[in-house]
């Protein structure tokens, strides 16, 4: 273990044998960390905070840090962080509340750059990128592959589906379905993320459905109600058109369109 001698470190805290602690880091009460993360200098890490394996913690973070809320009294809420993450400077991310989950959970093989903020009670899958002042609001669920561009943000309680893309100085007021590009304040949906689909391995066929699919939601004048129906049936025989199914049965804020 590689521990600066001016860090601070709690004596309960859980801290596995190879974790590099840099100067005047502060790792507190009730934080524990997996094997092979890096914790960078004047980093601060508060509990009950648990980490796995591989995480990056860039200069300057605030990890675990209780929640930017009027209710939230001191309660033992907690933050639990997947492996493989990188934490770049001044990212802060806050535990739950106990009017929700009580919990914030981040998974693996996400990247959150500078000055992003994830809130209270979030839930932020795999892959994730989170760009440079991006903010996530309290509540929030992020799927996997989701890809926030620069200052753009996430409303209280919304859902962004899986490999959803939302351009820069985007504003997400209502829910965003998975494979939607959205730009604009209020986010608008505009065209299907081709690219990052391609990217991850989805057949030229794929992509073809799923633009089907978003032009039967966006382009087809149908109701909510009816293009959820006739995705329903796409669905039945081009399983790529099921995310979409199913983030409709979980929207509560209502879908973008």
């Amino acid at each position: 273990m590689a521990i600066h001698p001016t860090a601070v470190i709690a004596d309960d805290a859980k801290i596995a044998p190879d974790v590099e602690v840099g100067a005047y880091a502060i790792i507190g009460s009730q934080v524990e960390i997996g094997a092979g993360c890096t914790i960078g200098p004047h980093a601060v890490i508060h509990g009950p905070t648990r980490m796995g394996e591989g995480n990056r913690i860039f200069q300057f973070t605030s990890i675990g840090e209780g929640a930017q809320d009027h209710s939230y009294q001191g309660e033992p809420t907690k933050l639990e962080i997947g492996d493989r993450n990188i934490f770049r400077e001044f990212v802060s991310v806050h535990r739950g509340t106990m009017k929700d989950r009580g919990i914030t959970r981040i998974g693996s093989d996400n990247f959150l750059l500078a000055y992003s903020h994830i809130g209270h009670d979030c839930t932020v899958g795999n892959h994730c990128v989170l760009s440079t002042f991006v903010g996530l609001a309290g509540h929030v669920e992020l799927d996997d592959w989701v890809n926030l561009s620069a200052y753009s943000g996430v409303h209280q309680f919304c859902k962004v589906g899986a490999h959803a893309f939302l351009a820069n100085n985007t504003a997400a007021t209502y829910d965003i379905p998975p494979y939607v590009t959205a730009e604009g304040r209020p986010a608008v949906p505009r065209i299907v993320n081709e690219i990052g689909l391609k990217r991850r391995g989805f057949t030229t066929e794929q992509v073809r459905n799923i633009r089907n699919a978003f032009r039967v939601l966006y382009r087809s004048g149908l109701k909510l109600a009816a293009a959820e129906e006739q995705l329903k049936l796409l669905a039945e025989t081009q399983p790529e058109i099921q995310p979409m199914v199913d983030f409709f049965a979980r929207s509560q804020r209502g879908i973008a369109r």
